[in-house]
């Protein structure tokens, strides 16, 4: 009990800051209209979770099964598909959350720069992003962070529990994306932090050189548990999509390399935005001390990002998020600097009193416009000012789900008291996915895919004569359909500020 009273600022900080965070990432978690990859990634999870021969059906598409292993357990507890596949990403988001906070006291041994960082995670706009998406992106942050942690307690410590910790994370890591492999590749930079004036330095560097070896070991083999699918190939193939090969890249090495910087760079800012840019900025310029830290810190971020921009072929802002998490303790070491620079002005008899006034004031001058920027991507993801290309293909384009609730309540209540039969444009993405994950179990549907259309599939036309059948349709190639298509638009729905509609179709089909 006197543990409590005494930490009891320190527990309540903890609890409103925990608070916000599940507030922040789950209120309107379902307004956002599932994505293609989501639908993909949870259609994924169900067949897995039915048929234990699918466990790594990820392979397929060469994507590691990570993250759809776990929202295949949270499916086991949650009805809807992509609210248990959202909640993974907010239960990874809470670790990271976590993460942030014993990473930043690691690095500067500061209970408030650990507060600070913590706070400044909750607001930011790229984790809110995604940690509210079913997809990947925000458990290969939690890996990441928490491998940087454990990195830094190995290169100062050298203990076996730490390196195995470390490898097991590392495993995890690759098991949910291919960029995790960044936490092995930058582990010889953490030895920035290496004491190398103590005495017994050779014995001490082969200690950590051994731990190190063994948690990468740890890493590899978790990882080769992928070797035992046929498909496991598949994922250099996948990413080769995204990343030139270096056998390619050798010829053209920086070809692309400034189109590339170019856009990562200002994805970066517009969700930093600047008030997080000013204090990182603050951290790096300003404060003299703690030089090392803020170096492995920074290297953490610019090697990746200076990697991505050279070798990406194909590139999104979510590529860049986990690297971006090792910017938020320099920020919050920034933050701390500012308010301790703040409060030398603070002087009077009523110093305690005008304190606990001006260091919520400071906070909230550097967090209100991430907290609204974040507020409105729950509340209004059509009009957030998240990245450009976020917004433009989570929110505003065909890849975003808008009018899929509605087309699967209205073939719900069409298949009551007779079949149905559902065809859908597209054979693999966001259609059929989405209409599988909700209809199949019902025995009245029938979902198909269909693709290319270049004419009316004689298949959906026959399922038309006996039973009722809808199309849909929701691709801009097809926003004008061929008046030969024996189609009647019953609905559409405005596929965010675009002028593209998702659109489902009866099919009435000609009298023979």
């Amino acid at each position: 009990m006197q543990k409590l009273i005494k930490f009891r600022s320190e527990i309540l900080l903890g609890v409103a800051i925990i608070a916000s965070y599940f507030f922040l990432r789950l209120i309107y978690i379902n307004r956002l209209p599932i994505f293609t990859d989501e639908a993909i990634y949870m259609r994924w999870a169900q067949i897995a979770l039915h048929d234990a021969s699918w466990r790594f059906i990820s392979l397929t598409d060469g994507k590691q099964p990570m993250f759809v292993w776990f929202s295949m357990v949270f499916m086991k507890f949650i009805k809807d598909p992509l609210i248990a596949g959202r909640l993974v990403s907010v239960t990874s988001g809470f670790f990271t959350m976590l993460g942030i906070f014993a990473l930043s006291y690691e690095m500067f041994k500061n209970k408030t720069t650990s507060f600070l960082a913590a706070i400044l995670y909750v607001f930011y706009p790229m984790a809110q992003v995604y940690d509210r998406m079913a997809i990947m992106d925000g458990m290969v942050g939690t890996f990441f962070v928490w491998a940087l942690y454990f990195s830094v307690l190995l290169v100062r410590k050298a203990r076996l529990n730490v390196a195995y910790t470390l490898g097991f994370l590392i495993g995890g890591g690759t098991l949910t994306k291919s960029t995790n492999f960044f936490s092995i590749y930058l582990l010889p930079f953490t030895l920035i932090l290496f004491d190398f004036t103590k005495k017994g330095l050779p014995a001490r560097f082969i200690r950590w050189a051994s731990y190190a070896l063994f948690s990468v070991v740890i890493g590899y083999g978790l990882y080769s548990i992928l070797r035992l699918s046929p498909l496991f190939g598949m994922i250099t193939e996948k990413n080769d999509v995204f990343i030139y090969p270096l056998s390619q890249w050798i010829h053209h090495p920086f070809t692309y390399f400034f189109s590339n910087f170019s856009g990562l760079f200002s994805w970066l800012v517009q969700y930093l935005k600047i008030p997080y840019i000013v204090l990182i900025l603050v951290a790096l310029i300003l404060i003299k001390k703690s030089f090392k830290e803020k170096l492995l810190l920074f290297l953490y971020f610019v090697l990746p990002f200076t990697a991505l921009a050279l070798f990406g072929k194909l590139i999104y802002p979510r590529f860049i998020y986990f690297m971006s998490l090792s910017l938020l303790p320099l920020a919050a070491w920034g933050l701390n600097y500012v308010i301790g620079e703040a409060l030398k002005y603070v002087r009077g008899k009523d110093r305690v009193n005008l304190t606990r006034i001006t260091v919520p004031i400071i906070v909230a001058v550097f967090v209100w416009y991430p907290l609204f920027v974040s507020f409105q991507f729950a509340q209004d993801p059509i009009n957030s000012q998240i990245a450009n290309a976020d917004n433009s293909q989570y929110a505003n384009s065909w890849a975003a789900g808008w009018g899929v609730s509605q087309s699967i309540a209205f073939f719900k209540e069409q298949a009551q008291t007779h079949k149905i039969y559902v065809a859908t444009e597209g054979t693999f993405g966001l259609m059929p996915e989405s209409m599988e994950m909700y209809l199949l179990e019902d025995k009245n549907i029938t979902v198909k895919g269909y693709w290319p259309l270049d004419s009316f599939p004689k298949q959906v036309e026959d399922a038309a004569r006996s039973m009722p059948t809808y199309f849909i349709f929701y691709q801009p190639q097809h926003r004008i359909l061929p008046s030969s298509f024996p189609l009647k638009l019953l609905f559409k729905v405005r596929q965010g500020n675009t002028n593209y509609f998702y659109r489902v179709y009866q099919v009435v089909p000609q009298q023979k």
